[in-house]
């Protein structure tokens, strides 16, 4: 996990700047959007590529009493750094760590008979009782149990239950388009879920928390929250999808601002091609930036030709292909400094492009453009409130 301490006065190649105050502001919007729900802020993959302890802080700093990981070893991870409180996980293999997650007192996440007996058993080594949340799989299609054998789960559980070996905390599931308003699936998830919740509440299990809303239906469907609201991507300011608007239009705040230093600036005339390919070519004299990062620090070679930085106060593009360490800007005869600073994506109240911008560039996903920024690039925090 990424806990880079910065260099205080030295340049810096590039730097991935962490507005921390950022992340407690959308923690509160979101807190404030499903004020009924606790709220779970998600910390997989590192944050989002933010850095999961410091985020994770800072979350909790403002109201968030649950942290959410993909893998056990992400959760294990925030249990050595001392982040207390409740921690959920749900991406497992067979064999586990299973007992290292009960003897760190995490809420495990399981689909299915052979991961509930998994765990069972390795509580019983442990002797400690695990904390398991049974998950349905109400259309997503990926991890949960499927509606025809949920019987046996819920029946399998609650024998493991009574034998003192688990504690059913939470009945959960995940919504396939909650970023899409208004799609059917919406409420056929919703009405199989609680179809689901009803069945295992019928038979006895007595869940802490009921839980499906992901960012967008926190943000837009009130009647998805029930006792915990799952925020991933908006934590970090990010827009879950742009049929929702903008991060400005839902009241979040990027955390994340990406910029380099120029590391070379020269004159060049018509006709010079540029990066790999020569599929740019000046087409008169001009002057060319070298942006000393490229597709090893998780700069979108699919943006190649398309990429927006901000250099001078002016959007510029990415000329040519984006190559591992590098790529070029076409400046049209200004003539910035080496050194200057290159702006990617920030929050955009600086005029600078945003990770939004770089998605539609790249033809992905703003969760995408955050999360692959590579481990090169130094996290710098800002506002840590220390």
């Amino acid at each position: 996990m990424s806990e880079t301490a910065p260099v205080p006065h030295a340049p810096l190649r590039a730097r991935a700047e962490i507005d921390l105050d950022a992340l407690r502001a959308n923690v509160r919007t979101l807190r404030a959007s499903a004020p009924g729900a606790a709220l779970m802020a998600v910390v997989k993959s590192d944050a989002y590529g933010h850095g999961a302890v410091r985020c994770a802080r800072a979350a909790v700093e403002a109201g968030a009493t649950w942290l959410g990981t993909a893998t056990p070893e992400e959760a294990l991870a925030l249990r050595a750094a001392g982040l207390s409180g409740r921690l959920m996980c749900w991406l497992w293999p067979p064999g586990g760590p299973w007992r290292e997650a009960i003897e760190a007192d995490l809420d495990v996440a399981v689909s299915g008979l052979w991961a509930l007996r998994e765990v069972a058993e390795a509580a019983r080594q442990a002797g400690l009782r695990a904390r398991v949340q049974l998950k349905a799989d109400t259309g997503l299609g990926r991890n949960g149990c499927q509606p025809e054998d949920w019987p046996e789960l819920v029946a399998e559980a609650l024998r493991a239950e009574a034998e003192g070996l688990v504690r059913v905390t939470g009945l959960w599931s995940h919504l396939a388009c909650a970023d899409e308003p208004g799609h059917p699936s919406i409420d056929a998830q919703l009405t199989r879920f609680r179809d689901m919740v009803a069945y295992a509440e019928g038979r006895g299990v007595r869940p802490e928390v009921r839980h499906i809303a992901n960012s967008p239906a926190t943000l837009t469907r009130p009647d998805a929250h029930f006792d915990l609201v799952r925020t991933g991507i908006a934590v970090y300011g990010i827009s879950p999808s742009p049929e929702l608007g903008s991060s400005a239009d839902l009241g979040l705040r990027p955390v994340m601002r990406l910029s380099a230093s120029l590391a070379l600036v020269k004159h060049v005339t018509a006709g010079h091609g540029v990066s790999y390919g020569h599929h740019y070519v000046t087409p008169g004299a001009t002057t060319l930036g070298l942006v000393p990062v490229g597709y090893a620090d998780g700069i979108p070679r699919h943006a190649s030709g398309s990429g927006p930085v901000l250099v001078g106060g002016k959007w510029r593009t990415v000329a040519g292909r984006v190559a591992m360490d590098q790529f070029v800007v076409d400046l049209g005869g200004d003539e910035p400094a080496a050194g200057d600073e290159v702006v990617l994506f920030g929050s955009g109240e600086g005029g600078e492009p945003t990770a939004e911008d770089w998605a539609k560039a790249a033809g992905t996903i703003a969760y995408e453009i955050v999360t692959r920024i590579g481990t090169r690039v130094p996290r710098v925090y800002v506002n840590t409130g220390e």
